[in-house]
């Protein structure tokens, strides 16, 4: 079972970001990559739910342009 606290902890940025575009009345979010979302399944679940809750859509970056830009 996923543990809140670490999740939390470990997707602090993606947790602020969609509070940030809700307060902000965006539509949706854009990913660099989609590991953002979590390191295993209940972590994407989760992250997901979170987007579902505050009623954003997710646009992530294609392969092809990601580059080398850190994650």
């Amino acid at each position: 079972m996923l543990d809140k606290r670490t999740y939390e902890t470990k997707f602090a940025d993606f947790i602020r970001m969609c509070a940030e575009a809700k307060v902000n009345g965006l539509e949706g979010v854009v990913i660099h990559n989609p590991h953002a979302l979590g390191d295993n399944y209940d972590e994407m679940v989760e992250s997901l739910n979170r987007l579902a809750d505050a009623e954003l859509q997710l646009a992530i970056v294609p392969r092809a342009e990601r580059g080398n830009t850190p994650t």
